[in-house]
Formats: C-alpha cells, sequence, structure tokens
C-alpha cells in the first residue's frame, strides 16, 4: 500500500493562506463559483502531493493559478469561442510562462479577497451549518474529509452538504463582489458569526472522543486575522479576533496528559500562552477605547478579566458580573444569561445564581443542552446541597456528546455520593 503524502505543517500553511486569492482571481475571471472551487481543491490536492517531493515553487500563487485554471479550462471550454481559443493558446505555454501570465492576467498576486469569498460562503440563503462547511472548504481550504471529519460526519453526507450549499449560492444569483453597503452590517455580522462557530467548535468539541480540535481553532482564528487586516478598524472584528486569541491561549492548560478535562479554576495559568494574552489584550483594549461596544468587545473583556487573575481566587468576579449585564442587554440569549449566572454566583453567592437559572429551564433553545444542568449542578454544589448537585451532573453527562466533558461530569458526581 502506498504511504499517505505527509505535508508539512509550513507548506500547509502556505496553501490555505494562498488559496482564497487563487480561488478569489478564477471566480472574478469566470464567474462559476461552484467549478471554480472544485478547480481550486484540485490544485491544492496536486501541491500537497508534489510539493513536498519536488519542492515549493517560487511563485506558489502563479502555480496555483496555473493547475487551477488548467482544472477549471478542461470544464468550460465549449462555453464559447472566443474563451476557448483564449484558454487553448494560454494552455500551449510552457510551464514557466503560464505562471507568469496567470499571476500578470489576473492582477491579483497581491490581492487579498479573503473578505469577499468569506460573504459569499456565509451567504443568507445557506443555513449556518452550510456556510460553516462552504467557508471551511473555500476560504480555509480544507478537504471534504477533513471537514467531515472534524464535525465526525461520514464524508459522504459532507460532501453533498457543500455541492448543495454551492448550487444554492448559484440559484441565488450571488455575484463575486461585496455586499451592497446597505447590506454590509448584517452580511459581516453572518461572518463572523460563522467564525464564531468554527472557532468554539475547535475550542470545546461538541462530540467525540477530544475536548478541543485545535486545528478548527488555529483555523478560525487565521480566517478572523485576515479579516482583521481588511478591516483594521472594525470595533468587532478586534473583539473578535481578542476574544479567540485569549481564549485559546488557556489551550495548552485545559487538559492532562490523557485528554482529561480541567477547569479553568484549576488549570495550571503558568502554561497559558503570553503572547497570545498579550496580543488579546492590545486588540480589546484598542477596540472598546475607539469603537462602539459590541457584543464580540465584551465577551474579550470579559476573557481578559479571567486571563490578568493571577490565580482563580484573585479572578473580579464583580468586573465580569457588571460585564455579563451589559452584554445581556445589548444581546440577550440564554448562553449568556448561563454565564452571567455564574458570575453573580461567584460574586454574589450561589442563591442568587440559581435565581437566575429558573426561567432557562422554560426556554426551548436550552432544551436537551448539557450547560445548563452542569450550571446548576455546580451552584447546587457551592450551596451545600450534595443531592441535587449530584443529580444535576449526572443528567449533564448524559445529555453531552463529548467523551471528556461525560466523564468530568460523571467524575464530579461520583464525589458527591
Amino acid at each position: 500500500m502506498t504511504e499517505p503524502v505527509r505535508v508539512d505543517r509550513r507548506v500547509e500553511d502556505l496553501l490555505r493562506a494562498t488559496a482564497p486569492r487563487v480561488l478569489g482571481a478564477l471566480v472574478r475571471r469566470y464567474g462559476h463559483f461552484d467549478e471554480c472551487e472544485d478547480a481550486v481543491q484540485e490544485a491544492l490536492l496536486a501541491a500537497s502531493v508534489q510539493w513536498p517531493e519536488q519542492g515549493v515553487p517560487d511563485n506558489p500563487h502563479g502555480w496555483l493559478s496555473t493547475v487551477a485554471s488548467r482544472r477549471l479550462i478542461d470544464q468550460i471550454r465549449g462555453e464559447a469561442a472566443r474563451r476557448r481559443r483564449e484558454e487553448v493558446d494560454f494552455a500551449r505555454l510552457p510551464l514557466d510562462e503560464q505562471v507568469g501570465a496567470a499571476a500578470d492576467r489576473d492582477g491579483a498576486a497581491d490581492r487579498d479577497d479573503t473578505l469577499t469569498l468569506l460573504f459569499l460562503c456565509c451567504h443568507p440563503a445557506l443555513t449556518a451549518a452550510s456556510q460553516v462547511a462552504l467557508t471551511l472548504r473555500a476560504v480555509g481550504g480544507l478537504t471534504t474529509e477533513q471537514i467531515a471529519k472534524a464535525f465526525l460526519v461520514p464524508e459522504a453526507t459532507m460532501g453533498p452538504r457543500i455541492s448543495r450549499a454551492k448550487q444554492r449560492i448559484k440559484a441565488a444569483g450571488a455575484t463575486f463582489e461585496p455586499p451592497a453597503r446597505g447590506d454590509w452590517p448584517d452580511r459581516l455580522r453572518v461572518v463572523l458569526h460563522v467564525l464564531y462557530l468554527i472557532f468554539n467548535e475547535g475550542y470545546t468539541a461538541s462530540s467525540g472522543p477530544e475536548l478541543q480540535r485545535a486545528d478548527l481553532a488555529a483555523e478560525a482564528i487565521r480566517l478572523t486575522r485576515a479579516v482583521h487586516r481588511q478591516l483594521p478598524e472594525d470595533g468587532e472584528v478586534a473583539g473578535l479576533l481578542a476574544l479567540m486569541l485569549l481564549t485559546d491561549a488557556r489551550r495548552a492548560a485545559r487538559t492532562t496528559a490523557d485528554g482529561a478535562l480541567v477547569p479553568l479554576a484549576e488549570q495550571d495559568r503558568s502554561r497559558w500562552h503570553r503572547p497570545a494574552i498579550r496580543e488579546g489584550l492590545e486588540l480589546v483594549t484598542g477596540a472598546m477605547a475607539r469603537s462602539e461596544l459590541g457584543p464580540y468587545q465584551l465577551q474579550a473583556a470579559i476573557a481578559a478579566v479571567h486571563v490578568e487573575a493571577a490565580r482563580a481566587a484573585d479572578t473580579d468576579w464583580a468586573q465580569i458580573k457588571v460585564l455579563y449585564q451589559i452584554l445581556e442587554r445589548i444581546s440577550p440569549n440564554p448562553m449568556v444569561t448561563l454565564n452571567r449566572a455564574i458570575a453573580v454566583a461567584m460574586a454574589d453567592g450561589p442563591a442568587e445564581g440559581l435565581a437566575l437559572l429558573e426561567p432557562l429551564g422554560e426556554d426551548s433553545r436550552m432544551a436537551g443542552h448539557h450547560r445548563l444542568p452542569a450550571v446548576r449542578a455546580h451552584l447546587l454544589e457551592m450551596a451545600g446541597d450534595r443531592s441535587g448537585a449530584r443529580e444535576a451532573y449526572e443528567l449533564a453527562a448524559r445529555r453531552t456528546a463529548s467523551l471528556p466533558e461525560q466523564r468530568y461530569l460523571a467524575e464530579r458526581a461520583d464525589r458527591l455520593r
């Protein structure tokens, strides 16, 4: 059996960073998003096979553009005689001349189309799940197999989902250009939400044997950096990037050597990644000083309070409580209320936090979610109700599909027997 090609991290990072620019150049020229995206994926696959053996070319963007163009030309030769003649002439050039011609003709070697691609992949005609999958494939450069593995579904399930997403974009008449100025805020909000979902799934996997998917979290950070480079003055973009950095900085301390979950209060803070913390603090401080306050900035500010505490006992829960009150006012949702209940319990006592949890039991959005009984168990344990806490921990363990969370919650329940 042939050994699989191992792509080193440098090549993988280069491919992912270059893919949006190549795809953008092709879509601008040909206007067929789905065909262009397939062609770029084939080019990425070819590069992952050839570059480790033959070396990275001097012009990676031009190489990928050339190979993707060849693939695309094979698909669309019959569309028009003019285009057919143009592409036949182009395809006959020697490879080194094709590389230069592709880059010169597209005029896009230095153009970053990441944000435009994100707007396209996060089209409102798509469901949130489709937006995430298409973003990871078209902008993140992940293969269908990689995306399927990330979300623990068969490749045979993920492939059609991505194909349907591309067809829906096509049916909606979407074009490769930024949305109209009036639609910009809503579309950017969707883009940020999709990146937020990708990061959350990477930071705490919703199911499976591992607590974290570092590759997904890193990809979300990379894509958010790309958006921040294009919109450096947008406070919410900076806030989201800060939130990701400040949260991901704790990753190394969140699990033991055997993958068991370590709660925030018990983490070895010397293992937190200080450069990420410094960058995140700088981003959120600058964003809050110059921009209208938004939910990502507030969440980043809360994360900042946590990482600034040298010990868990030094955490300024009163400040966190105030920040959650503001967040709940401008962006109300049950998860915010749930987190505010924790902050209130830590600042004012468990009885106050438990009172805030009561209405959430009637909220349909929380039905079946493991975090509600998990938080209730923690607060009941703080209040000295061992029996009630044990039952809530057991319920939370039954509800989560994450094996590390199941083990942690079951262990907490066992301690109270």
